[in-house]
């Protein structure tokens, strides 16, 4: 099945670079571009991408509002924010507003394919440089009842603890078949049940409960 793609980005050179890179897998495809976010929320509304590889900041609305929007929309695209910032404040936001992944312009090419594959797949993913940090500063924080209410941690199985903390250290489902000596389908089985006993909308808020369990530490 082939990944309907769009890109936001206000630099032409970064956009046509990541078109160019894509022409050559064939199950990636570009569908749109556009140089704001007001731009790709209306793409996003026109064409129903399954990922919006979005910049942080942009011209105007910028890649965070731009994702909230889109988030909080009937539309089911992903979005993969591309960004050279990996300051917490641009993650944290970013994570707010209900980003699928994070990564950073300066991974190899072939790392972004991946991440553009890996969220598309229904797994979040997370620059490694910035995972442990920002999920670390993000339970630190303060906020306000209705954007982090306490999750359930009762009724977890043995097994489904081995599989939240391997999400919580930024797993895929395929990695965390290989650590546990399962297969895809059953690693896939178990992230399901978690998203449904913790009420998670995504992988990224069982990231951000894994630390919250105590199922992973933040870095000191």
């Amino acid at each position: 099945m082939t990944v309907r793609i769009i890109l936001a980005d206000d630099q032409p050179l970064v956009r046509s670079g990541l078109r160019v890179l894509m022409a050559d897998c064939p199950d990636l495809e570009v569908v749109g571009e556009a140089a704001t976010g007001a731009e790709a929320v209306q793409l996003v509304s026109d064409i129903s991408p399954d990922i919006a590889v979005m910049d942080i900041r942009m011209p105007g609305m910028d890649g965070i509002e731009a994702t909230r929007r889109i988030t909080a929309g009937p539309a089911k695209t992903r979005v993969l924010m591309l960004t050279t910032f990996d300051e917490d404040d641009h993650v944290y936001g970013a994570l707010r507003a209900g980003a699928s992944g994070f990564v950073v312009k300066d991974m190899a090419l072939d790392d972004i394919l991946a991440a553009i594959r890996v969220v598309a797949a229904g797994d979040a993913l997370i620059a490694p440089s910035v995972t442990r940090r920002l999920i670390a500063d993000f339970v630190r924080r303060p906020a306000d009842p209705p954007e982090r209410s306490p999750r359930p941690v009762e009724g977890l199985t043995e097994r489904e603890r081995e599989v939240l903390t391997l999400v919580g250290h930024g797993r895929s489902n395929s990695e965390i078949a290989e650590d546990l000596f399962i297969s895809v389908a059953t690693a896939k089985s178990h992230v399901s049940r978690l998203f449904t006993k913790l009420g998670a909308r995504d992988r990224v808020q069982l990231v951000i409960t894994a630390y919250e369990m105590g199922l992973v530490r933040p870095p000191r």
